[in-house]
């Protein structure tokens, strides 16, 4: 597969989305498009090579790609823009136009470029190298999803109750991990690796799980939600029994 393609198609692709989002007045609208990229690039790839196996990793991609889009377009339907963006806004002012383009649209088309190494490179080879790496992968994979969905849904449970205002969840997979979807769609990524992996992609892909993991957990995932969360009562105590990223068993007092 041309990599200049891949990139022409995620300049476009992000061009088009800051377009869409300058209209609307609304940046936060990104954050639909960023799944939806994942699963369109793949079969972007797809289509271009279309070894049969390969199919395997643009379903891994869609289902997971697809369900974090309809997530957060329902989670962001007619809200105000998202914190995170307002906040950029604020700080570039007169520049915001130019520096959103650069800093935060096409900087995510590199993000899900080096984060669709090991996707684009399972899906160029695409030939059954080792059976039970592509067993393995599955099976990471599935167990990755399930704690980014149950997490997901126990979270918009927990915010759609009244009587929940003002009250951090510590319910469900949240009793175990601070951040349960970060958490599965780290581990996620490591599925579609394995796959990838056992379809002929060279061990080096393992940049693609360990970046999104890196961005999740030390960047724009864990860090900015830890702040927010500070503001709410029994923080402290919250942070002492339960572990940030990783499940463990709460610590006694919990």
């Amino acid at each position: 597969m041309n990599h200049i393609n891949i990139i022409a198609f995620l300049l476009v692709y992000f061009s088009a989305w800051y377009a869409l989002t300058t209209y609307l007045k609304n940046a936060g609208y990104i954050d639909v498009g960023w799944g939806m990229g994942f699963f369109l690039l793949s079969l972007f790839v797809q289509v271009n090579i279309n070894k049969p196996l390969g199919w395997l990793l643009f379903l891994m991609t869609f289902l997971w790609g697809a369900r974090l889009s309809l997530h957060i377009f329902k989670r962001n339907y007619k809200k105000p823009e998202d914190f995170r963006y307002a906040n950029f806004r604020k700080q570039w002012g007169k520049t915001y136009f130019v520096r959103a383009y650069f800093q935060l649209f096409l900087f995510q088309g590199l993000l899900m470029y080096i984060i669709s190494v090991a996707n684009i490179l399972g899906q160029s080879s695409a030939t059954l190298t080792s059976l039970p790496l592509v067993v393995f992968g599955i099976l990471v994979y599935i167990v990755g999803m399930l704690f980014e969905s149950i997490g997901d849904a126990q979270l918009k449970a927990h915010t759609s109750n009244p009587a929940n205002k003002g009250k951090l969840i510590q319910t469900g997979l949240w009793k175990y991990t601070r951040h349960p979807n970060y958490f599965g769609e780290s581990v996620l990524w490591f599925g579609v690796y394995f796959v990838s992996l056992g379809l002929g992609a060279p061990i080096w892909a393992i940049l693609s799980p360990i970046t999104i993991t890196l961005i999740i957990r030390y960047v724009s995932g864990v860090p900015m939600l830890e702040a927010r969360l500070k503001k709410y009562a029994g923080y402290e105590e919250y942070v002492k029994n339960t572990s940030i990223f990783i499940p463990r068993l709460p610590r006694k007092g919990e």
